[in-house]
């Protein structure tokens, strides 16, 4: 704007406007020009989403996943922070793209420079909670094949630093265990509206008829005890590794997340005070709610993640 100001007192003078109204028609022009430039700019600047699969040894068939590449991706030379982004129970991968807005939402922080430019992805596993349990192995397939798969296709940045985690209700439970569970592979953690029932999901929730918790007909509590973020969570409290968590909820959400968020994040304040918030907004258990929200659980995990940083030139180039 200096450079404006500058340009415009310049060309006044050249034309031999003075302070009066000549220039402030001139400076009226200028400012139009700008703003028309900058609208421009910013329009141009919007990421790239990819439709991709990989041939999965787990499950025998393909496993779907969009990736969302920051602007200037393929003309650059550097490599990007990633989060890993999870759809709720009966979700898929397109989900985050239609219903959370998400690409316009980066496209906005990022050109804001409000988070740093990163890499999103985001897989699709309907009724599977992320989890090995009693039906296919979501949580191998997770983190065995799509990490390792994104990390040799694409530019990311190397170690811990280089990936946040983060979702929606039974995605949110899964950014929990992932965290507590691998606490060393993730800078920062996101949960929006995370099933974290306690002891066991109300009656009205997909966990009770989903086929991981599903034996012999019937909801399998053992089967979700055995993953309850509790028992993960003394074991994350014992090491010294912290991950900065956001949490947050709808206040009048239909299964109480309210409630059982409120109870994991009190853990997780006692534990480490100053890396973990929780936030109550209006609103059910809905995507009004994580649209809504996903642009400040951005903004929190960001700085803890790196800035994209030179890659080796090997790797360059718009399919690598």
């Amino acid at each position: 704007m200096k450079r404006l100001r500058l340009g415009i007192a310049t060309l006044a003078k050249a034309v031999g406007m003075s302070a009066g109204v000549g220039a402030g028609v001139m400076a009226g022009a200028m400012a139009g020009i700008l703003i028309g430039t900058t609208v421009g700019t910013t329009a141009a600047m919007a990421g790239t989403v990819l439709e991709r699969s990989l041939p999965s040894p787990t499950l025998g068939r393909d496993y779907r996943f969009t990736v969302y590449l920051p602007d200037g991706y393929g003309e650059s030379c550097l490599s990007y922070p990633v989060l890993y982004l999870l759809h709720g129970a009966n979700g898929d991968e397109h989900d985050w793209l239609n219903k959370g807005k998400i690409k316009p939402t980066l496209d906005r922080l990022i050109n804001d420079d409000a988070i740093t430019p990163m890499i999103v992805v985001m897989p699709g596993h309907k009724q599977m909670w992320w989890v090995d349990a009693n039906a296919e192995k979501a949580g191998t397939v997770l983190m065995k094949e799509l990490l390792p798969r994104i990390e040799q296709d694409f530019r990311i940045v190397e170690g811990r630093a280089g990936r946040m985690v983060a979702g929606l209700s039974a995605g949110g439970q899964a950014a929990v265990r992932l965290a507590f569970e691998h606490p060393e592979m993730f800078a920062a953690a996101a949960a929006l509206s995370p099933a974290v029932y306690e002891p066991l999901p109300p009656s009205n929730s997909s966990a009770m008829k989903d086929p991981p918790f599903q034996k012999d007909g019937k909801f399998d509590g053992e089967a979700w005890a055995k993953l309850s973020w509790r028992p993960l969570f003394e074991t994350y409290r014992a090491q010294p590794v912290v991950v900065p968590f956001y949490i947050n909820s709808g206040d009048i959400d239909r299964f109480e997340i309210p409630y059982h968020a409120a109870a994991l994040f009190r853990e997780l304040h006692r534990h480490q005070p100053g890396n973990a918030i929780f936030r109550v907004v209006a609103g059910d258990h809905e995507w009004p709610v994580w649209a809504s929200t996903i642009g400040d659980a951005l903004e929190y995990m960001s700085p803890h993640a790196r800035t994209p940083i030179e890659a080796d030139p090997a790797r360059c180039g718009a399919a690598k």
